[in-house]
């Protein structure tokens, strides 16, 4: 019986393959390695080709891509005692793939967590008005907050955006009410304010009316020609102010005598 060399050798030959693949650990441009040797950190590996040598060595693979991580939604009390829902998002970096391998378990869960006791802390101390106006302070305080402890992780936050602020319903009822009554007062304000500048300027008019001879006139025949382009069945008698003057000229003439009696 011939050997069969040639099915010893396709064996023999993938598992050098397989063998000699294990010694390879490619990294991406985005990514960074960790080296352990026998349990030990040994050196970075940098983007490309890596020699590994298997079971004495291992490697560790770090994303240094911006990492999106959601806040889910927390309910807090906020200072005035008004419960509102709030949800945020992290943007976080690895800026130092040792310290977020060596010094925390799971860096992406740690961060998770620490963002949202901040979430709370901030937010607790805050009065509703503020929390609803200034979102992007509280953003700001809560980045500060987490940056500050990250920075031992080798991590970097890079921004956090407050999303939704979910208020109970009987408050959003509230405040519709409120709006509602803000927006009455500004009319009514904005109401009386003409209402005064009118008066003034027809105070205005009638003294410069009365101070000039013939305006009187004048105005008559204009408010005459304004009635008469109004298309109704009116009939209006327009008296001269002359003759108005002679009709209470002769009432005083002829009741003086009966005062004299």
């Amino acid at each position: 019986m011939a050997f069969d060399y040639l099915g010893c050798i396709i064996p023999v030959g993938i598992f050098g393959l397989i063998f000699l693949a294990s010694f390879i650990k490619i990294v991406m441009e985005y990514q960074k390695g960790i080296l352990f040797t026998l349990g030990k950190y040994s050196k970075m590996l940098n983007p490309g080709l890596n020699f590994v040598i298997p079971i004495i060595q291992s490697a560790v693979i770090v994303d240094t891509r911006i990492t999106t991580i959601d806040i889910p939604k927390q309910e807090v009390m906020t200072r005035d005692n008004v419960p509102v829902s709030v949800n945020a998002v992290i943007y976080m970096k690895v800026i130092d793939p040792e310290k977020a391998v060596l010094k925390i378990q799971n860096y992406i869960y740690a961060v998770s967590q620490y963002g949202q006791t901040a979430l709370r802390d901030v937010i607790g101390n805050k009065e509703l008005d503020f929390v609803l106006t200034e979102r992007d302070k509280i953003a700001d305080e809560i980045k500060l907050l987490v940056d500050r402890e990250t920075d031992d992780w080798g991590i970097d936050i890079t921004a956090l955006k407050v999303q939704d602020i979910e208020l109970p319903a009987d408050m959003k009822r509230i405040m519709a009410r409120q709006a509602e009554a803000e927006r009455e007062k500004r009319a009514n304000i904005i109401k009386s304010t003409g209402e005064v500048i009118a008066a003034d300027n027809l105070a205005k008019a009638a003294k410069t009316l009365t101070s000039s001879p013939g305006s009187m006139h004048l105005r008559t025949l204009e408010v005459l020609s304004d009635i008469s382009s109004d298309a109704s069945n009116k009939i209006i008698f327009a008296v001269p102010i002359e003759l108005m003057k002679a009709i209470e000229g002769f009432a005083e003439t002829f009741e003086k005598p009966k005062k004299k009696l």
